[in-house]
């Protein structure tokens, strides 16, 4: 059944009457101007309590979420509903403040789907509705899609052969929706000894970039840290873009074995998220030609697409995450589409399988790393609402 022929049913919870008033006025609004999108709001609670009678009552398709609500928190009302109704997507709608970042990133670690930030205090109530619709309504839209569409499965597991032959130099990831929890999964499990640079972008602002590498750094035998303009790329480091900033990698010479370095900026160029998987996608691919590998993984939307086939075509590697595995399954779906890489991969191989294909390149022997991976494509990936419906 797609989207469009059903309701999507929603629950808010939020201890703010204002904020509640708000996501009322703007579910109404999107039924009478949008209504091929069938919003439903069919529950609204005031705190953490209420928001688990609401979703235990109503069984909606989604939930979006404040986090500092009285008697009970937002933090456990995840943790009981993750638990209770683990494929039950949530959505946190958190301040943009230091305390709001790290209770949004542990909301994330503990099950929770994906988060917008409210709209600052000072901005019209008009403006703020719209700011609040372009990112509350697709993501709303996407989430419903993966919870309520029936998978096509072919209930084969398959083995993949990734060629290895030649020597892989750098690792390059793209992440969006489901990004923080799933990075907290694979960079914990590559070795201390990896002998090349990994490079991130995830869709974050920049205040959260700053959180989530402070806890990634905590659980990782690598270094992690936010990178800095103007910063050397060394081997055995993990570099996450600022939030609201493209990060790219140039090297400083042409000369053999010149240092490479990260480069900053605010150019949007076009392109509808910062950080870009595909500039540093792109960059990678124009430094290290052959030895770039790049990573697909869960998120909304195409970004990383054309950056991998600049990989492919230079001669790299591409890698992507399995539909099972990823929240949304939009980014890492487009680059198996078009046929850049072969079997997907399940988040919980993916740490193996690019420590294998690091090592294994290095070692000269023109090897393969072989890993199995559960085939299960989507019979319809227009479930997947891009950004901008609006």
């Amino acid at each position: 059944m797609s989207l469009n022929q059903q309701e999507i049913r929603v629950v808010i919870a939020d201890d703010s009457a204002v904020m509640r008033g708000v996501l009322r006025t703007l579910f109404a609004q999107c039924a009478s101007r949008h209504a091929g999108t069938g919003i439903e709001l069919c529950g609204v609670a005031r705190d953490g309590v209420e928001c688990l009678q609401q979703v235990r009552h109503e069984r909606p398709d989604v939930l979006v979420l404040d986090l500092e609500m009285p008697r009970l928190h937002g933090l456990e009302v995840v943790t009981q509903l993750h638990r209770e109704q683990p494929r039950l997507p949530i959505l946190i709608c958190s301040a943009y403040t230091v305390r709001g970042a790290r209770c949004t990133i542990e909301a994330l670690a503990r099950g929770a789907s994906d988060y917008v930030t409210k709209p600052a205090e000072s901005l019209e109530s008009a403006q703020a509705m719209e700011l609040l619709a372009q990112e509350l309504l697709p993501r709303i839209l996407s989430l419903a899609g993966r919870h309520t569409r029936t998978t096509v499965a072919t209930g084969r597991r398959l083995a993949a052969e990734v060629s290895t032959a030649r020597r892989v130099d750098v690792v390059a990831i793209g992440v969006s929706t489901g990004g923080p929890s799933a990075l907290e999964r694979v960079l914990p499990g590559l070795p201390a000894d990896l002998p090349v640079p990994v490079l991130i972008a995830q869709h974050m602002p920049r205040l959260f970039t700053s959180v989530l590498a402070e806890r990634l750094n905590a659980k990782c035998k690598l270094r992690v840290c936010q990178a800095e303009d103007g910063a050397i790329v060394t081997p055995g480091s993990i570099l996450l873009a600022p939030g609201d900033m493209h990060m790219t990698v140039r090297r400083e010479s042409a000369e053999p074995g010149a240092v490479c370095r990260i480069h900053l900026s605010h150019d949007t160029a076009g392109l509808p998220f910062q950080p870009s998987a595909d500039l540093l996608f792109h960059s990678v691919a124009q430094t290290y030609e052959s030895g770039a590998l790049g990573l697909v993984m869960t998120g909304m939307g195409s970004d990383g697409l054309e950056g991998a086939r600049h990989i492919h075509k230079q001669g790299g590697i591409v890698l992507a995450q399995d539909q099972a595995s990823s929240v949304v399954w939009g980014m890492p779906g487009r680059v198996v589409q078009a046929g850049l890489t072969d079997t997907p991969i399940p988040l919980n191989e993916i740490a193996r399988v690019v420590a294998e294909c690091v090592i294994s390149s290095r070692q000269g022997n023109g090897s393969s790393v072989r890993s199995s991976g559960a085939q299960s494509y989507a019979a319809d990936l227009s479930l997947e609402m891009p950004y901008g419906v609006l």
